[in-house]
């Protein structure tokens, strides 16, 4: 049919319109380069700190260093004690924790993790300094804040009662976490999460090693309470001999506790040696890919236990080199299946 001169005008607009559209829609994103491809074919061992000063000891004993940058995130890959291993910063609390190690375990091929770095003492036989190696993980914060009833009393909604019966804090009802099994794919409640016997059994033999009594930091005593958390201060040094405690539990939360009563609770309730904000999200990660895991965290404070102010600022390096040397004699005495 032929064309009328309205007929063909309507056309062109249509067509002008359709390519007017087309330039302004944003170009589709093209996918990130090499998504998802093994950055490194060497086996190694994940090395993990949560923030560079509980990092750095190990990163300057690592050699034939490389980085790669992922995310914004650097890991290094070396050789540390002689084992190779990538090492990288978690960053602070349970989300960062998880989406790293997470990264770490797709982008390399990780045979173990370790984790290394501070926490704060929760049973009353630990002192600053002392490197706890717990024998499990959880994370004590997964909970459910209950409706205050009556003045100082909470309940449960009725569909979370007789579930758990852990002790409640005030309305803080712990729970455990709601994940899939990875071997079957079936939702499971898990509260604990357990290191690995082998890597434990290495680590028991530790316990009699020298830890460091005195930090060497450089920032004035007098000048603390104007400094930053991670500051370094004049030297410090405790009056007892650190030492290396294998066993007992762990806990993790998105929290930092400073506070004596919470502490006591924890410790009554989950049996806790430390509290971290990060540890526990990185054995469930662990868990779920099925690769062995340990955790060392030295002493940095008493979590609102101890006499006077938190004792973070003036004992985090001495905590964060005491882990690592522990980190280090572990790796030096770690025996690795031959390939």
């Amino acid at each position: 049919m032929a064309r009328t001169p309205l007929r063909a005008a309507l056309a062109a607009a249509g067509a002008a319109a359709s390519i007017g559209l087309a330039a302004s829609l944003p170009a589709a994103a093209a996918p990130p380069a090499q998504a998802g491809v093994l950055l490194d074919r060497q086996p190694r061992i994940a090395v993990i700190s949560a923030f560079t000063r509980e990092l750095e000891a190990l990163l300057r004993a690592t050699k034939d260093r490389r980085d790669h940058r992922l995310n914004g995130s650097t890991f290094t890959t070396g050789t540390l004690e002689g084992k190779r291993v990538v090492l990288f910063l978690s960053g602070v609390s349970m989300v960062n924790a998880a989406m790293n190690t997470q990264l770490a375990l797709d982008r390399f091929r990780v045979s173990h993790v370790v984790f290394s770095g501070i926490a704060g003492g929760v049973d009353p036989a630990l002192h600053i300094g002392d490197v706890s190696v717990p024998t499990r993980w959880a994370s004590y914060l997964e909970a459910t804040f209950a409706r205050e009833t009556t003045p100082g009393s909470y309940t449960l909604p009725p569909w979370k009662q007789g579930r758990e019966n852990l002790p409640n804090f005030g309305m803080i009802h712990p729970e455990p976490v709601e994940l899939r099994d990875p071997a079957t794919g079936e939702l499971v409640r898990k509260l604990w999460f357990d290191m690995d016997p082998a890597l434990l059994a290495t680590a028991k033999k530790l316990e009699s090693i020298a830890l460091a009594r005195c930090s060497q930091p450089s920032v004035p005593p007098q000048a603390a309470s104007a400094a930053p958390p991670d500051a370094a201060y004049g030297q410090q040094c405790l009056l007892h001999a650190p030492t290396v405690k294998v066993g007992g539990s762990g806990v993790s939360g998105q929290a930092f506790v400073d506070n004596a009563a919470f502490r006591e609770y924890t410790f009554e309730t989950f049996g806790a040696q430390v509290l971290d904000m990060e540890s526990a999200a990185v054995a469930q990660v662990a868990w779920a890919n099925r690769v062995p895991y340990i955790a060392f965290r030295s002493v940095s404070d008493l979590a609102g236990g101890g006499e006077g102010g938190n004792e973070i600022k003036l004992f985090l390096q001495l905590a964060s080199d005491n882990s690592a040397s522990v980190v280090r004699a572990f790796l030096n005495a770690l025996e690795l299946p031959r390939r």
